[in-house]
């Protein structure tokens, strides 16, 4: 836990300081947190790991309602999700800190951060999708840094969006607790979430975490009817890229969430604590994914790479190119109510009649 205190004055400040849920008493005199699997035993003025839920007084709270490290119009294949919308625009924010402390964390300045003057915007929910219609955008993501943990904003900012009519998006490590999982998720109609490996030595040595709740959220979204769901996995040589690891990974997906669940294998580059490994070669993404197809999963995509093979959608019935992409950038786009124009094969995803022209194009965007 972090050392410096939370006071009550900050509940009677601007600073986007609000009381939330999740929390119970302990015998001891602590707060414990229940959003997540940290469970953090707080005493008053101490923050969790997060370091964005406090305690003040007898008050579990939030330090970062309402306000944002930053706004950005992205192509939704950036998320990733290719089998979501594709080809359209999405606004895409965070706020700051992180309930897990991966060594390889590739937005380390937001998800680490220690200062709250990182978050320079302020938006409320309703400005946030109003902002998102004015810029094209079909969809908001929640995404740098992860929703879980400043879900009370996130989940206000996503009904804010539905009531206008737009789609929503996280892009979560999974790393939330049993009770809150359910009254998270509901609320969003798209997750990408970060597999980050296979072992729980993994986790526990290299993300400070445990693998197993986050297999039970991906098992929650496998049942779920409402959150279409990818799962990204990057791949670090010689950390999490074993065949067997792979071959593992696969199988249990398709065993838990079904072969319809897309997979994204992603390049590594060294960044933040992990310098010492070098940036994953391409011909590593290329065996995941035919072992990862072996296991029997349809659509298995390689990211951080050009690779268009890797990265365009194929029916699975017959082979037929339905989504052709190259980057961020669409070409063919043959998909016609959910299915394959040549075979009738299901093509699992929320599709649209024709597919986006937003292409690679990133536009940052102020609110307020």
């Amino acid at each position: 836990m972090a050392d410096d205190l939370l006071t009550s004055e900050l509940l009677r400040t601007d600073l986007g300081v609000v009381p939330v849920g999740y929390s119970e008493p302990l015998d001891d005199g602590r707060l414990l947190c229940t959003l997540c699997p940290r469970a953090c035993k707080l005493r008053d003025g101490q923050r969790g790991l997060c370091y964005v839920r406090g305690r003040i007084g007898d008050t579990m709270v939030l330090t970062t309602y309402g306000r944002s490290s930053g706004f950005c119009v992205d192509p939704i294949e950036k998320k990733p999700l290719n089998h979501f919308l594709p080809g359209s625009a999405i606004l895409s924010f965070g706020t700051a800190g992180c309930n897990l402390a991966c060594a390889f964390c590739q937005n380390w300045s937001i998800s680490k951060s220690r200062q709250m003057d990182t978050l320079g915007a302020r938006a409320e929910p309703e400005a946030i999708a109003q902002a998102a219609l004015q810029a094209g955008c079909g969809s908001v993501a929640f995404t740098y840094n992860d929703p879980v943990i400043f879900m009370e904003y996130a989940c206000d900012v996503a009904k804010a969006c539905r009531r206008a009519g737009l789609r929503t998006v996280a892009v979560t490590a999974g790393y939330i607790s049993d009770h809150a999982r359910a009254a998270f998720f509901d609320h969003f109609d798209a997750a990408n979430v970060d597999l980050k490996a296979f072992t729980e030595a993994f986790y526990a040595k290299t993300c400070g975490g445990h693998l197993q709740p986050v297999l039970d959220t991906l098992e929650y979204l496998g049942r779920s009817k409402t959150t279409w769901t990818e799962v990204t996995t990057l791949l670090i040589p010689g950390l999490n890229d074993g065949d067997d690891e792979l071959a593992q990974l696969a199988r249990w997906l398709h065993e838990h969430m079904g072969p319809d669940v897309p997979l994204h294998f992603s390049a590594f580059h060294p960044d933040y604590k992990l310098l010492d490994r070098p940036p994953t070669p391409p011909h590593t993404l290329s065996r995941a994914r035919a072992i990862a197809k072996d296991q029997g999963l349809r659509h298995v995509y390689t990211g951080n790479v050009h690779d268009p093979a890797g990265g365009s959608t194929l029916c699975h019935g017959c082979g037929l190119l339905l989504v052709e992409r190259d980057w961020y950038e669409l070409g063919v786009y043959r998909v016609q109510d959910s299915r394959c124009p040549r075979c009738a094969a299901t093509c699992a995803g929320v599709w649209t009649a024709t597919a986006g022209d937003w292409g690679r194009k990133r536009r940052a965007i102020r609110i307020g």
